[in-house]
């Protein structure tokens, strides 16, 4: 039987999500790519253990997860009946809907039949009485927003779901989110954008600014870019990497030359902090404070280990900022 760590809580920091009570780890454990019948049963156990052990107790999932789709969510519930059973109150787990789960027109998007219905689906996968954060995975361009947000309000009313969220709206979209569901009497929570130090829309486009505003939550997707950002890339294509197989997140011709000389020069950076490429993206996403947690992905206990080092070291100096900016808008 699985035993925590007795240290588990002793050094990743947690952070409080927006003006909420609920706290989450720097570092959270995304079950998007690595969670799925084509990946070891025992390899997926063993990272979630060793992701509790460190601290890491928020594991995020949506309904399409895996592949195939739904297997994720289930990989997580056999582990949540056989290792975590006893530690449900510790963890946090969240969900989405939004992206196709099935065939027909309630099987994507935002109405409240579909964002329901699949909630009901992940509780059953997961054997759960409730999630700790459901999100709208994707704004839906046909359904009124009222609609979406008055279904995360019902689940939150329904008892099966805590909190909620959004994730890939844009500003303006979850400005009025947040509006709809505070005169529901349901706060937004959190937001889930892809952000890194190649993607930085959630700046530009004015996210986090209405995050601020809003006092809700961040938690990053992709702070590694779909591994760009890991070091793997340093020397080309690796021809097990994402980039060489026909992965529809990262193409190859993406990796070209003017990128790999970028990302050697990123490396540089971070070696100069005594950390690898992925540690220093990791710690740029989460400098000061902004973002409540990083998402990060792991095919085996010993990645997720290295990310978390990244913790470490979080500050960095004006001098180090302006030099991956230059870099960066090469």
């Amino acid at each position: 039987m699985y035993t925590a760590h007795p240290d588990r809580y002793a050094d990743l920091p947690y952070r409080r999500t927006g003006r909420s009570g609920l706290k989450l780890p720097a570092l959270s454990l995304g079950l998007w790519h690595n969670f799925g019948p084509d990946r070891p049963a025992e390899t997926q156990r063993a990272i979630l253990r060793r992701a509790f052990d460190l601290g890491v107790t928020h594991f995020d999932l949506a309904n399409n997860y895996g592949p195939p789709p739904g297997s994720a969510e289930s990989a997580l519930g056999e582990a949540l009946r056989t290792d975590f059973a006893r530690y449900r109150d510790e963890l946090v787990v969240s969900t989405k809907a939004g992206y196709l789960m099935w065939p027909g027109p309630y099987g994507e998007w935002g109405s409240r039949k579909s964002v329901l219905s699949s909630l009901d689906q992940s509780l059953g996968r997961m054997g759960l009485e409730y999630v700790d954060i459901f999100y709208s995975h994707r704004p839906d361009p046909e359904t009124p927003l009222e609609e979406t947000m008055g279904a995360l309000h019902s689940a939150v009313q329904q008892g099966k779901a805590l909190y909620v969220g959004v994730s890939n709206y844009s500003a303006e979209q979850t400005r009025e989110a947040a509006r709809i569901l505070g005169e529901l009497g349901t706060p937004l929570l959190i937001h889930q954008p892809r952000y890194s130090m190649l993607d930085r829309r959630p700046e530009s486009g004015g996210l986090l600014d209405a995050l601020d505003e809003l006092r809700a939550g961040s938690i990053a997707y992709s702070p590694l870019e779909q591994g760009l950002l890991t070091g793997r890339y340093l020397d080309g294509i690796p021809e097990d990497s994402r980039a060489a197989s026909d992965s529809p997140f990262l193409k190859s011709d993406a990796v070209t030359e003017e990128l790999v000389g970028r990302l050697r020069a990123l490396d540089g950076i971070a070696k100069s902090r005594g950390q690898s490429l992925a540690q220093m993206a990791l710690a740029w996403v989460l400098r000061g404070g902004r973002v409540t947690s990083a998402l990060v992905g792991a095919s085996s206990p010993r990645q997720l280990e290295d990310s978390v080092s990244a913790v470490a070291n979080l500050d960095f100096g004006a001098d180090e900022l302006a030099r991956i900016d230059e870099i960066v808008n090469q």
